[in-house]
């Protein structure tokens, strides 16, 4: 999600207690393309397992409808507090909670309820940001509180905010006998000198390691680790299929090769027309041959030239399955890390029919070059939260 012409990467890693089967954290995003704005819950629901699924689920679903809605906070933790199940035991309803809102001009609301505090980390550091206590009455619990902050986001700002297995993650050692708080700090501030450009995706799990390794490798609770980073977006291209008119031919090969980032070119046909239009050759990448896919190609000023429907078509079902290939080096697989490692993703689509595609004896499930691309988009929007535009030629 693009704010004031920077990018919102959000990205969330978790590891399940010991060898639970279910994680008792819950983290939700959600981008709002047409306003422009950033939800983001993580809630940590009372001990592990089902229970504390059920209660983090519920606690993060509310919360995240009622900020959608602009509802007062406090009136939003309120009912969430009295709909959550109490538990048998212990005669409490309890999930604590961290709701970032970020609207299209990088304003921030950030509100805590008995979650470790979050990081904010500007130019290198960790600042800290002013915050307001507000009193939370329930029948239950006596002397809770939720803390709200407001601040502007800048760019290059780093927000991290996790559970408790990340804080007290190490806990009851010689070396950190009250946890990792202080310790998980230090480990961000070294992390982003070390690799400035690091990505929220490698941040969050690179946390979540360490918060495992400080446990032994076996976590004594759930472990969540968020981190929202605002950044200059990275561009990515991907041309498939050659114009509706070949007079356009021209102002297609223009297009691409002026676009200020990574490029992709999805299609025989459409490699040809760039590779006419330029005068740059098209060599055969006779590695990716095993793949099951026709293989990949090399032109210069493109970073990648494979086959077209096939292809994206394969890279569709990837993403709905949620998989990698089991051969890296394949043109599906090489293209999904370029989508992954990209913000802003723009599709060109050329609308000229390609007989080939209307042969009644292939396969069902290849359908036209059209469809697939609204498949991969919507895809990409509602699972990786990426910002996708198609235009058509």
């Amino acid at each position: 999600m693009r704010t004031n012409g920077d990018f919102i990467e959000v990205d969330c890693f978790q590891r399940n207690k010991g060898n639970n089967i279910v994680c008792g954290d819950t983290f939700l995003s959600h981008k709002f393309k047409e306003e422009g704005r950033v939800i983001s819950v993580l809630s940590d629901g009372l001990g592990s397992g089902i229970k504390a699924s059920v209660l983090s689920t519920i606690t993060s679903t509310m919360l995240m409808n009622f900020t959608a809605m602009n509802e007062d906070i406090v009136a939003a933790t309120s009912s969430v507090l009295k709909t959550l199940p109490r538990d048998a035991v212990r005669k409490i309803s309890y999930s604590t909670f961290c709701v970032c809102d970020i609207d299209c001009f990088g304003r921030t609301r950030i509100a805590e309820y008995e979650s470790p505090a979050y990081y904010l980390f500007r130019n290198g550091r960790c600042v800290e940001m002013d915050k307001f206590r507000i009193p939370v009455r329930r029948d239950d619990m006596e002397n809770t509180a939720m803390w709200l902050s407001q601040f502007q986001m800048e760019k290059e700002d780093r927000l991290i905010f996790f559970s408790d297995g990340i804080s007290q993650s190490g806990m009851g050692t010689p070396s950190m006998p009250f946890g990792w708080d202080s310790g998980c700090r230090e480990f961000i501030a070294r992390c982003i000198a070390e690799q400035p450009s690091l990505s929220a995706k490698a941040l969050a799990r690179a946390i979540v390691a360490e918060a495992e390794k400080n446990d032994a490798f076996q976590l004594k609770d759930d472990t969540s680790c968020c981190v929202i980073y605002m950044r200059r977006p990275r561009n990515l291209l991907i041309c498939t299929g050659p114009p509706f008119d070949e007079k356009n031919d021209a102002a297609l090969s223009r297009t691409v090769m002026e676009f200020q980032g990574k490029r992709i070119i999805c299609g025989g046909t459409t490699a040809n027309i760039i590779s006419r239009e330029t005068g740059h050759s098209i060599e055969i990448d006779l590695s990716s041959v095993h793949s099951g896919l026709p293989p990949a190609a090399r032109m210069e000023g493109i970073d990648l030239v494979t086959e077209g429907i096939l292809t994206l078509s394969r890279v569709e079902r990837l993403l709905a399955e949620d998989r990698r290939e089991e051969s890296p080096d394949n043109p599906a697989d090489r293209m999904l890390q370029m989508l992954a490692d990209s913000d802003k993703i723009t599709f060109l689509v050329g609308t000229r029919i390609n007989i080939a595609h209307q042969d009644p004896t292939l396969p069902v499930e290849l359908e036209i070059r059209r469809n697939v691309v609204k498949k991969i988009k919507s895809l990409l929007e509602r699972k990786w939260l990426k910002d996708v535009d198609i235009k058509y030629i």
